[in-house]
């Protein structure tokens, strides 16, 4: 007759699986905790528009808490985040146009929203154009750069009065909107945000010095869908007094009459590689 023999630390099958699976679990743990430790600040900007624009479209604004979660990662970056440094030849001036050219560095996009910087040489011009339906977080990563930025104004006639003189009446095509933003801006500061009818939804950026300046769109252009990028001429509010518009003498510079133009002959916007770091699509 055979006599079982137990050993004192013997486990049964039950705590032999609660021991793996907890072993697992902490495995798991000590690996996110690594990959969060080595995530680059790109791809946390990636990961990051990747939970906010999830369940946005066109005209949808990301909630409130989102949208600080987002200008907080932008507001981080510095220029070496994204491999620039400002003696790369985009930032340089050149003498063989009388515009400078501009590059543009392609991050990453989607049908959610893009990511993609812009690279300016020292009175490099980015003209007066919109984001229509589009949620837009500007990071300036270096440089100094002047924004010039509008909202339409909204309950404006459509249609002038009739006048005397036609010339002193706003054409067709050309509309009123208020001046959100006139200023310089010096990195490192702020990221600014505009949205689809508020903040600036038009604006232009002028390069005081050579800089740079990390864009995200949500959603991004598209002809298809309707998101065209429009450009437009702007004038003073006294250009056309007889617009129908009444405005205080003393708030006449805070206004002016935004014309849709073509895009500008003289514009050069050439693409280049990104070589930053490496965005891991997931």
């Amino acid at each position: 007759m055979g006599i079982e023999t137990v050993a004192p630390n013997r486990k049964s099958s039950k705590e032999f699986l609660a021991l793996a699976e907890e072993t697992n679990s902490k495995s798991k743990t000590r690996k996110g905790r690594r990959r969060q430790r080595k995530m680059s600040p790109v791809q946390k900007l990636y990961e990051t528009c990747k939970e906010v624009f999830s369940f946005c479209g066109a005209g949808v604004i990301p909630p409130a808490e989102d949208i600080q979660r987002l200008s907080s990662v932008l507001d981080a970056m510095e220029p070496a985040d994204v491999g620039l440094t400002p003696d790369l030849p985009y930032f340089r001036m050149t003498v063989a146009r009388r515009t400078p050219v501009i590059t543009y560095l392609h991050l990453y996009e989607c049908k959610k929203f893009s990511m993609g910087i812009f690279c300016l040489p020292p009175s490099g011009v980015l003209p007066l154009h919109n984001h229509p339906g589009m949620t837009v977080f500007s990071k300036l990563l270096f440089g100094t750069m002047h924004i010039k930025s509008y909202d339409w104004v909204v309950g404006a006639p459509e249609k002038t009065l009739a006048s005397a003189n036609p010339s002193l009446v706003a054409p067709p095509g050309v509309h009123l909107a208020k001046v959100k933003v006139d200023a310089d801006f010096t990195a490192p500061c702020k990221t600014s945000i505009l949205y689809p009818a508020d903040g600036g939804n038009m604006h232009c950026f002028t390069a005081v010095t050579a800089c740079a300046v990390l864009d995200v769109l949500g959603p991004p252009y598209s002809d298809p869908d309707g998101r065209h990028c429009q450009y437009y001429l702007d004038y003073p509010f006294s250009r056309f007094p007889d617009g129908g518009v009444s405005v205080p003498e003393d708030e006449k510079e805070g206004y002016a009459w935004l014309e849709d133009i073509e895009k500008p002959e003289d514009l050069a916007v050439d693409g280049a590689k990104y070589r930053g770091p490496e965005i891991q699509e997931n």
